[in-house]
């Protein structure tokens, strides 16, 4: 039976609390960085929300997604911007050939893949000899971490890094999104939350979890089209161990060098 990602992936319109537009913001702005004049595909890209806040200092994204009812979304969204193209695939099997991207960005769906290191050693294969891989992953050691339904296996940083290093030159790891808090409000929302995961009551959709949001979070937010600057606060993500557990952020990224740093530059 066919997975229906559009019950798990955030589609413009849908409401989202204040910390998820930071973090859908977060992700693209963290990239931008590595994207200029290069370039980029972006897998598992759902709507294509963030494909334009890329475009705008990339020479080419290639936004591609496996579900072709969400891709509907990219495909009006883009349609008139000469540097986006829009394509189905499987992150299992890239439909590129070898050596043609600057960058290739996976953003939380790396759970979603049932052999994540077929898609690793595509990345690979699709990207030139100073190519980068990102990505991006809920931290499965947070607290409150909760699980998609549709997931495969999720990925602590050691986990992560250790697959991501059997393949690539250089790996760094870093964390966005503090879970600490002094709020007193937080802590009980903390416990509340941990409570309704163990005991299964979280709903399984984005639309079932906008009520438990509007009562946590307060009022919330239309999701909009396309990634802008201003949407968000951006604070820069901290470097952190690839040899320890870490439990301090919520959201993990890695970026993947196929060559070492120090030969790009010699």
């Amino acid at each position: 039976m066919k997975t229906n990602y559009t019950t798990v992936t955030e589609l413009p319109g849908n409401k989202a609390s204040k910390e998820q537009l930071a973090r859908l913001y977060h992700r693209y702005h963290f990239a931008s960085s590595f994207c200029k004049n290069k370039d980029v595909l972006e897998v598992a890209c759902g709507p294509g929300i963030g494909l334009g806040y890329l475009a705008k200092g990339a020479n080419k994204v290639v936004g591609g997604d496996i579900d072709e009812k969400i891709l509907r979304y990219a495909y009006d969204a883009y349609k008139s911007r000469e540097n986006v193209e829009i394509r189905k695939v499987d992150a299992h099997k890239l439909p590129f050939e070898e050596n043609i991207f600057d960058a290739v960005i996976l953003y939380e769906a790396i759970y979603y893949l049932s052999q994540p290191e077929k898609f690793i050693d595509e990345a690979k294969r699709i990207l030139r000899e100073d190519g980068i891989l990102i990505i991006c992953t809920v931290n499965k050691d947070w607290a409150d971490f909760n699980p998609s339904p549709y997931s495969f296996k999720y990925f602590s940083a050691p986990e992560l890094c250790k697959m991501l290093n059997q393949r690539f030159s250089n790996v760094k790891l870093y964390g966005s999104f503090p879970t600490s808090t002094d709020s007193t409000k937080d802590k009980i929302l903390s416990l509340i939350k941990r409570t309704a995961i163990a005991l299964h009551l979280i709903p399984k959709t984005m639309k079932g979890k906008e009520s438990l949001k509007r009562i946590f979070f307060g009022k919330l937010m239309f999701i909009p089209p396309e990634v802008k600057d201003g949407m968000a606060e951006y604070n820069e993500p901290v470097f952190i161990s690839c040899t320890y557990p870490n439990s301090q952020y919520k959201v993990l990224y890695a970026v993947a060098y196929v060559q070492d740093q120090q030969s790009q530059i010699s």
